[in-house]
């Protein structure tokens, strides 16, 4: 069990691919943005 607790903690979180920020929410979309980044691209 305390491997499973290890393992699950050391998952590296996603980074943007813009500006390297780690991406704390997991978004539906695939990209591999922030929400600032996303928002730039719609403007």
């Amino acid at each position: 069990m305390k491997n499973y607790l290890e393992l699950h903690f050391n998952i590296p979180k996603k980074t943007c691919t813009e500006c390297g920020c780690v991406i704390e929410e997991q978004h539906e979309s695939y990209l591999y943005e922030c929400e600032r980044c996303i928002g730039k691209h719609e403007r």
